[in-house]
């Protein structure tokens, strides 16, 4: 009699943890549909905006409200974009990103935590070149559907800001009433529509 309870004590544990690894689920951003971009003050009247054209991103989650969700992103640094090839070319210089030695910008969540209803709080750690900082971003979830070939798709959008200097951003020309050429915080704007995984 122990011997049959162990027994179904050891399979109903196993039966567990396979529900559990099935229930896993796996994204990855569907980047016709995503965008990574950011905005600076220029001379402290206006605002310059720019993008990056290659990255890639990641999300596993097992929850309904994604809410124990890990989210990692990886930007090129090189396919940074102004619309202006000058200025593209100084912000991959060691004035700014220096993409040759730092050629990857990258993002690691450590919190994913729903505030109510749509909005959520996101947590991690940003690297810029060599440095790594804790981040939070304000996040609104867009919703769920399925494209027409049965494609689950989530979208989010999500907004932060970034003190450039802290990440060695360092060039800092100054006009000359003394105000930066160059503001010194960066909004940060992604548009990520994730696309599930099919499972094995």
């Amino acid at each position: 009699m122990k011997t049959i309870c162990k027994l179904s004590l050891i399979l109903g544990l196993a039966w567990s943890l396979t529900l559990t690894a099935a229930a896993q689920n796996k994204w990855v951003t569907d980047n016709a549909h995503t965008s990574i971009k950011f905005t600076a003050t220029h001379l402290l009247i206006s605002e310059v905006e720019g993008n990056f054209k290659t990255f890639s991103g990641a999300m596993e989650s097992s929850k309904p409200d994604f809410t124990d969700a890990k989210i990692n992103f990886s930007v090129d640094i090189a396919s940074i974009n102004t619309d202006n090839e000058m200025r593209d070319k100084h912000l991959k210089s060691d004035d700014f990103f220096n993409a040759d030695k730092f050629p990857k910008m990258t993002f690691a969540s450590t919190s994913f935590k729903k505030l109510k209803e749509n909005k959520y709080e996101l947590e991690g750690n940003l690297t810029i070149r060599d440095i790594t900082k804790k981040v939070k971003f304000e996040v609104t979830y867009g919703g769920t559907a399925k494209d027409p070939w049965g494609n689950t798709h989530i979208a989010f959008k999500a907004h932060t800001s970034i003190n450039r200097f802290d990440y060695n951003l360092k060039w800092n020309t100054l006009t000359e009433a003394g105000g930066a050429v160059v503001g010194k915080d960066i909004d940060i704007i992604i548009n990520v529509e994730f696309l599930a995984q099919k499972q094995n």
